[in-house]
């Protein structure tokens, strides 16, 4: 594969569309033997991990792969944490991990499947509530892990379930529903992402073994993934590399560190930046939280968090931001001395995505890349698409051969876990969207925004929407009670119609083998999965027809789910003597659809394939499929 003006081709000169699904969601945490997320590892950081067995194991590899390949999933985005590799401590890599994941590719190119390796994390690590970052990156600034929570840094999973058992929840407390994107505006997680993007501009002091925080973090992280490339080097079903799964700004950008800004959760405790500092330097904290309703945000009451007064960091350590003068606490009186540190940079205001986000992600691409190398690099901006700050500038000096891969959710699905074909909440005005077809044009427009950005800031690189997906857990988990997914597959094909009318490349969120009705995606009470105890589930809302490959120019192509009709619009270039390349699931098409079109066709019923041949002709061409009937 290859870029040539904005397009992917192969090597015959066809057009192609990149579709596949995020493999998978409890490839965050290690594997347990009891399968559930509340881990010995959590308390044992370093010896006891183990991430061999994620996504799945070795031996159920083949079958999985002949299933996605049959689903039409053959590009898929392969999740390695930082922690999945460098788990022990810095420099030390976990080879016999490396040797499994090694197979696990072998595997995939044996059933023609092409993967980008995507170097994830949320909320930087397990233990500020997500995934990603070895324990040792935290533990060298001091922090003791085991004060997290007590200490208001961070909401875990795992430290919930421990911390509220009681007869009425004997596992614990349930988890508050997709309370986790908070701690992105908690301690622990808004100061890991301030060092490793900018700890030379706002902690210029604080080094780490002899190099400054920034440097020290990212050349590590720099290091682990250049080194899991050398092992896992002339894999052939490797197509690229991300860069960083949904990076985040911090505290970078902050106007003022009483006031909470940017945040990411519509509901929940809502700490300042210097009530959280606060809170984990052992200072009490009465903090506000928000409610939602249908008459908008509203503080409903306050919380207390850290009431035993105890401080995150170990005895000889301290915030950073107090060793940076950010703040003092001289006779037990703290007083915020710089409200506005993190507000501007060079003496202009910040602007994350090219002031910091854009130089790591050079670093990284240029270390990785291999001199004539084709690999693809994947990079994101920050979670909000539709905004042009959030895409990083790229021109030609920069590396080339890279896609934007950013992510869209329906968020008031997504966040809420419920589901109306008939009314959304458009995420960039934040007003309401009433009728099915104003939601889909809703989320047609949403994605055309991110294109739209890309398209002017960075070069016009091709996209990819590296997520996008639905709970399935929505409505009371009624599905799981009546067996009923129709609402699950109206959903999904909702949203993969905005991706079809944009000509998006995609990969859905996400397939886990281990994802039963219980426990879900064993991450974050998160329940996304695609492929369900044993089985796939509302497929007939993901598994669609769309055109693998095409003999000419692209020009539109839809599922009409309903009357069970595909049309395919192309220009034919009669130069291409490959054919057009058209997906069909069995599921819907059966042994023979009919091709209304005058070109020469072959439909492979092994293969869900259908084939268009141009045989020297020229020309704009419409293509509609049926069932034969």
């Amino acid at each position: 594969m290859q870029i040539k003006n904005n397009i992917i081709t192969d090597d015959e000169g066809r057009e192609l569309i990149l579709r596949g699904v995020n493999l998978g969601g409890d490839s965050k945490i290690p594997l347990c033997k009891n399968g559930e997320e509340i881990l010995p590892s959590f308390l044992d950081r370093k010896n006891n991990v183990s991430f061999i067995g994620r996504p799945f194991p070795l031996e159920e590899a083949e079958n999985h792969f002949k299933r996605l390949k049959k689903s039409g999933m053959t590009f898929l985005r392969l999740l390695v944490t930082w922690e999945a590799v460098e788990h022990e401590g810095p420099g030390i890599y976990d080879e016999a991990y490396l040797a499994y994941l090694r197979k696990i590719l072998l595997a995939a190119e044996k059933e023609g499947i092409s993967v980008f390796i995507d170097p994830h994390q949320d909320v930087w690590s397990r233990w500020t509530g997500g995934d990603g970052a070895p324990a040792w990156t935290m533990e060298k600034l001091g922090m003791d892990l085991d004060m997290m929570d007590s200490s208001g840094a961070a909401i875990t999973r795992q430290r919930y379930s421990m911390h509220n058992k009681s007869k009425k929840y004997p596992e614990g407390k349930p988890y508050p529903k997709m309370i986790w994107p908070s701690n992105y505006n908690r301690y622990a997680a808004a100061v890991m992402f301030s060092l490793f993007y900018a700890g030379r501009a706002f902690a210029p002091d604080l080094q780490v073994e002899g190099e400054n925080v920034q440097d020290w973090l990212q050349n590590r992280y720099t290091a682990a993934f250049c080194h899991v490339k050398r092992r896992l080097k002339n894999c052939a079903a490797i197509a690229g590399w991300g860069t960083m799964n949904e990076p985040h700004n911090g505290l970078i950008g902050h106007q003022n560190l009483k006031n909470p800004e940017n945040v990411l959760i519509p509901s929940g405790q809502r700490p300042s930046p210097w009530q959280s500092i606060l809170a984990t330097s052992g200072y009490t904290q009465k903090i506000p939280v928000y409610t939602l309703s249908s008459y908008g945000r509203f503080v409903s009451h306050y919380e207390i968090i850290n009431e035993k007064g105890i401080s995150l960091f170990r005895e000889g350590y301290c915030c950073p931001w107090k060793q940076a003068g950010v703040w003092q606490d001289g006779g037990g009186k703290p007083e915020l001395l710089k409200p506005d540190h993190f507000a501007k940079y060079r003496g202009q205001r910040v602007i994350f995505a090219d002031d910091f986000l854009k130089p790591f992600l050079v670093k990284y691409i240029s270390a990785m890349k291999d001199t004539e190398e084709r690999s693809f690099f994947f990079i994101e901006g920050l979670p909000d698409c539709a905004k042009e700050e959030s895409h990083p500038s790229w021109n030609r000096e920069d590396p080339s051969n890279t896609l934007n891969a950013f992510h869209w959710y329906d968020g008031f699905s997504l966040f809420t876990k419920s589901f109306r074909s008939w009314f959304t909440i458009n995420v960039d005005t934040r007003k309401p969207v009433f009728g099915e077809k104003k939601a889909v044009k809703c989320f047609t427009e949403n994605l055309a925004k991110g294109i739209g950005w890309t398209n002017k800031k960075m070069g016009n690189m091709p996209c990819l929407l590296g997520e996008f997906g639905l709970a399935f857990d929505i409505n009371n988990r009624k599905g799981f009670k009546n067996g009923d997914y129709s609402l699950h597959e109206k959903a999904l094909s909702m949203y993969y119609d905005a991706v079809d009318a944009n000509l998006l490349h995609s990969t859905i969120w996400n397939y886990t083998v281990g994802n039963t009705n219980r426990s879900g995606d064993n991450w974050n009470d998160e329940d996304l999965s695609i492929f369900s105890e044993g089985k796939e589930r509302a497929a007939a809302g993901w598994k669609r027809p769309y055109p693998m490959a095409t003999a000419g120019k692209l020009l539109s192509f839809n599922w009409d789910r309903k009357r069970k009709i595909f049309s395919f619009c192309f220009s034919a270039d009669k130069q291409i003597k490959a054919p057009s390349v058209i997906y069909l699931p069995s599921e819907t098409f059966g042994d023979s659809p009919v091709a209304e079109t005058a070109l020469r066709c072959e439909y492979s019923k092994e293969e869900q394939l259908l084939l268009i041949y141009n045989d020297n002709q020229s020309g704009e061409t419409e293509i509609k499929v049926r069932l034969n009937r």
